[in-house]
Order: structure tokens, then C-alpha cells, then sequence
């Protein structure tokens, strides 16, 4: 029951957190982030099932990996961007490299974590949490192509509309 409880209260604390301020124009990126986050961590909340203990140990160090991905991607992002800036230049190979490094970075970031990740949970619960951030992946990518299908119908349509043939008899 103090589970049930704490998950909860937990739930509410990260709605709240996420929805407490309104977006001064649409489209606001931090507040987008922000109820991302909050539903990620409802949906591993409720798949991996966490004791209270293992809560309290879990989430500090999730948080930190979030942390490390999120500047091992962005760094990553960077150095594919300044690759497309100096493909043509003398600077390719260095600039691959760098590219390289980046993601080889992100792979090793990956690794540690279920190092872990395994310290503060059994196996069974680190397979689980795994399975739920693919799942929250793919959830997130479903959203984002129904509204880019959305945004390019423009407003008010409903996708291509059939052409209406009229045959006129001669």
C-alpha cells in the first residue's frame, strides 16, 4: 500500500511540476521536454515496479545517466554539425574523427550505465527498465509523425481528398 502510495504521490509531483506553468506561445520547447520527461518516468515507474528501497536508489543515479546522455547526444549532434560545415574542407578527416569520438562517447555512456543500473537493481528490473525506454521511444516517435501528418494537412483537413469525376454525357 506505501508503494502504491509513493508512486502516486510521485506521479502527481511530476504533473504538477509539468503542467503548473502555461506555455506563453505554442510550441515551447522546455515545457514539450518537461512533459516528456514526466511521462517517461510514469511509464518506468509503473513497468519496472519499484520497491520503496530500491526507488530511492534507483532514481538518483537514473537521473545522473539521463544527464550524461543528454551532453554525450548533444556533443554528438555538435560534431555532426560541424561535419556538414566542413565536409568540403581540409578539415574532413579531423572533423570525422571528432564525429567519431562523439558517438563512440554515447556507446560508452550506454555501457556504464547498465554497470549501474545493475549495482542498484536485479537483472530482471534492468531488462525491464531497457524494454521501457524503447517503449517510451517509440511512443514519443508515434506522437511526433501524427503530428507532423497533422501540421501538413494544414488546418481544418483531413488528408488528401478524393478527386470527384464528373462524367458528362455528350
Amino acid at each position: 500500500m506505501k508503494k502504491i502510495i509513493s508512486v502516486l504521490c510521485a506521479l502527481a509531483l511530476v504533473s504538477a511540476v509539468a503542467f503548473a506553468q502555461k506555455p506563453e506561445k505554442k510550441g515551447n520547447k522546455e515545457q514539450w521536454r518537461e512533459r516528456a520527461r514526466a511521462e517517461q518516468v510514469a511509464l518506468i515507474t509503473e513497468e519496472l515496479n519499484l520497491t520503496e528501497a530500491e526507488a530511492q536508489a534507483f532514481w538518483p543515479v537514473y537521473n545522473e545517466v539521463q544527464a550524461q546522455r543528454r551532453e554525450a547526444f548533444n556533443a554528438s549532434v555538435e560534431a555532426m554539425k560541424a561535419l556538414k560545415k566542413g565536409v568540403d574542407s581540409d578539415e574532413a578527416a579531423k572533423l570525422l574523427d571528432l564525429y567519431v569520438e562523439a558517438k563512440d562517447h554515447c556507446q560508452k555512456v550506454e555501457a556504464q550505465a547498465l554497470k549501474r543500473y545493475k549495482q542498484v537493481l536485479p537483472t530482471e528490473k534492468v531488462a525491464k527498465l531497457l524494454l521501457a525506454e524503447e517503449k517510451f521511444r517509440h511512443r514519443q516517435i508515434g506522437k511526433l509523425g501524427k503530428r507532423d501528418d497533422d501540421s501538413r494537412r494544414g488546418p481544418g483537413r483531413k488528408g488528401l481528398q478524393p478527386v470527384k469525376e464528373e462524367i458528362v454525357a455528350e
